[in-house]
């Protein structure tokens, strides 16, 4: 089938967890993308992987990770998810997008044999959006050869698609409330579940974490005899000063003395986290005989890009895109208004979906701005505009309702004097239909 009718087709079968029918919505394990691999020929198994799951930061950490293998000389596959605007996103060859013709021959091929497989008996149902864009993944990545498979997880990790993973090395990032209905109501269990992508002798790369989620980290990684890089205990920043809200600093290397500059252009204190967590496993890569050195860890770091998450789109008036969907994102982006922002008046255009912490997002993110425009992205999962401001409105000092959201954005810039900074948040299929419509916008503007 060619490109549109893969997508078309793709699309059928539910996005995420917006599965079409309950018997779908209710599978969530690893038989199908089990049975999958094994019928491909285990093209995940062609080059070495690195797994990454954890609450917020996984995907930055995944974009600086192939960034630091890329500038080391290797050839790389990035998968990573949600997408913003295209599904090509998801799946990166050498830092491209899969071409629509590789993505559309690669599904055709995997569709054969999901057909055959269930015919056989041997899948009990059709593999959903996730698994079969895993599929995708994994089949792309060996096809092309690449050196490297930086994979992401989508939810949880351990009944995630990705977790037939067999990696060289294993990264959790810090681990929050987010997806509770699926993970569980505690940080303990939805920390089991991010162990779960642990596996036996792989070292692993963990963040700094909630003390009851660093607990179940390293009680699991110590019953599988894995090696644990913390990077709190790994690295010591020296003194950190910021440029157009980036991070800039040195950091030592506590084992070594050795010093690593850290100076990413991704926007936010946060990313020395993520950044640091890409760092300590390109060192495990090292002492597994990977040759990455420290330039091409401190240009990997410079140059990584990852779109949506504090994404600035234009000055006088700044616009900034972020994904903001739980409590934990949300004081991340809190923290850059304060820094960044303090004596500037902040308009936000604020979105979210269902199953999101909406009051305690918007408890969060409200009080620092000085208007709150309510919309709904385009999605089934989304909250109306107008219960959204039933819901949050009172954390808002002054706001108002504009259901459409490019409407909604245009309406803020109009009204925005140049000192003012304009923030697109709260969900990230808001960034993507916004950053989406910001492109169209430009490239009419430039014919």
């Amino acid at each position: 089938m060619n490109y549109e009718a893969a997508v078309r087709y793709l699309l059928s079968l539910g996005r995420e967890l917006a599965a079409p029918t309950q018997a779908a919505a209710a599978k969530f394990d690893l038989e199908n993308i089990s049975a999958l691999a094994e019928r491909l020929g285990h093209p995940e198994r062609a080059y070495p992987s690195l797994h990454i799951a954890g609450t917020n930061g996984k995907g930055s950490t995944a974009a600086f990770l192939d960034s630091i293998l890329r500038h080391a000389g290797f050839r790389t596959g990035l998968y990573t998810s949600p997408h913003l605007e295209r599904i090509n996103e998801r799946i990166r060859i050498e830092g491209e997008e899969i071409r629509d013709e590789t993505f559309a021959a690669v599904f055709t091929r995997i569709q054969a044999l999901v057909e055959e497989l269930l015919a056989e008996g041997k899948l009990r149902a059709h593999p959903t959006f996730f698994e079969c864009v895993t599929a995708i993944a994994f089949e792309a990545f060996a096809e092309a050869r690449v050196d490297f498979g930086v994979f992401e997880v989508g939810l949880g990790g351990r009944l995630d698609a990705t977790n037939v993973l067999r990696p060289a090395v294993s990264v959790i990032t810090r681990i929050d409330f987010d997806h509770e209905n699926f993970l569980g109501h505690s940080l303990r269990e939805i920390a089991r579940e991010k162990a779960g992508i642990l596996k036996a002798g792989v070292p692993a790369v963990l963040a700094p974490q909630h003390p009851e989620a660093k607990q179940v980290l390293l009680a699991r990684a110590g019953e599988l005899g894995s090696p644990v890089a913390e990077t709190e205990t790994q690295f010591h920043a020296e003194e950190i000063s910021f440029e157009g809200g980036c991070v800039r600093t040195t950091v030592v290397e506590a084992a070594t003395g050795g010093k690593l500059r850290i100076a990413p252009r991704l926007a936010g204190r946060f990313q020395l986290e993520n950044a640091l967590n890409a760092a300590a496993a390109a060192r495990l890569l090292q002492s597994q005989g990977f040759r990455i050195g420290e330039e091409a860890i401190e240009q990997g770091i410079a140059s990584a890009e990852w779109p949506g998450r504090l994404e600035h789109l234009a000055s006088a008036p700044d616009v900034y895109l972020d994904g903001a969907h739980n409590p934990a994102a949300a004081r991340e982006v809190g923290e850059f208004l304060r820094q960044n922002f303090a004596h500037r008046k902040v308009r936000l255009l604020f979105g979210a979906l269902r199953d999101k912490a909406v009051d305690e997002i918007a408890g969060i993110l409200f009080p620092l701005a000085g208007e709150v425009v309510f919309t709904a992205p385009r999605t089934s999962r989304a909250i109306s505009a107008g219960q959204l401001a039933e819901i949050a409105s009172h954390h808002a000092a002054q706001s108002s309702i504009i259901p459409d959201a490019e409407e909604a954005f245009e309406k803020l810039l109009a009204k925005a004097e140049p000192s003012d900074a304009i923030f697109v948040t709260g969900s990230l299929y808001l960034v993507g239909q916004i950053r989406r419509y910001w492109n169209q916008r430009a490239a009419v503007a430039t014919k």
